[in-house]
Formats: C-alpha cells, sequence, structure tokens
C-alpha cells in the first residue's frame, strides 16, 4: 500500500483534504475536499467560492486543471504498485461548459493496468450539479524507484 493510501486510511478524508495541502501547497488554493481514494479511483470535491473565480464568475479553468491533478496524482499513487513512482508529463484538458457551482472531479483508473511503467493515460471529468463541465487526460510517467 503506497504512503499516501496509509495517510488516507489512518487520517480518513476530512483530515487527509487539509493535510494535502501541506504536502503540496498548490492544491490548497481550491480547499479541496477528499470524497474517496482507492486504488483506481479518487474523488474530490472543491465549492465555488471568490478564490477560484474567473472574470465572468465562473470557476476558473486552472482551478479545475488543479482539481483534476490532484485526483489524478492522488489515484495514480494508489494504484502503481510497490517500487514504482510517477510524475505528471502532460496535460490535455476539454472545456465542455461553464462551472457555475461546487465541483466533483473523478479521477477513474479502473480500466488503466497498473502494472505497466512508462506512460499511463488517466482520465479525469469534473462535474457541477451531476453535468460534466471539464475533461482532462493526465499522462503519468510510471517508473521504477
Amino acid at each position: 500500500m503506497s504512503q499516501m493510501m496509509q495517510m488516507y486510511k489512518q487520517a480518513g478524508p476530512a483530515q487527509f483534504s487539509a493535510m494535502i495541502g501541506q504536502v503540496a501547497p498548490y492544491f490548497a488554493s481550491i480547499a479541496p475536499q477528499f470524497v474517496e481514494l482507492r486504488p483506481g479511483y479518487a474523488e474530490v470535491t472543491f465549492p465555488k467560492r471568490r478564490e477560484v473565480l474567473n472574470h465572468i464568475g465562473t470557476v476558473h479553468a486552472i482551478a479545475l486543471c488543479n482539481a483534476a491533478e490532484l485526483a489524478a496524482g492522488t489515484m495514480t499513487d494508489a494504484s502503481i504498485p510497490s517500487g514504482c513512482r510517477w510524475i505528471p508529463r502532460g496535460m490535455t484538458v476539454e472545456y465542455l461548459a461553464k462551472a457555475k457551482g461546487d465541483v466533483r472531479t473523478v479521477a477513474d483508473g479502473s480500466a488503466i493496468d497498473w502494472s505497466q511503467t512508462g506512460d499511463v493515460k488517466v482520465p479525469v471529468v469534473a462535474y457541477v450539479e451531476g453535468e460534466p463541465v471539464f475533461r482532462a487526460e493526465i499522462t503519468m510517467y510510471v517508473s521504477q524507484a
């Protein structure tokens, strides 16, 4: 079990959410809350609030990217075999609709073969009130530690 997964299980979602901002301070900018983290799946929410808004009053594109990287990264960490490490190598995004409310971000890696190394494409979708507003594919480079 990865160190990230151990932290999540020991601390619980609320405390882990607060701790992640200490590990990687930029993630704290969206005030994320983990709903679930397990191998092959991560779900993170964050509220629509002034700090994440753009000039038209909707959630800023980079806040959505931030949540996508957080969900994909923690899920990747929980999913890769012991003795491996990862780093994001790239991100392709699509903005599907204006994000006018609180955001729920899901990284679903259930279809990924986590035993492979090299580039792994991690799909992420962000929703507002159940409607997809953002889609990303994050390339994670997985290698032996």
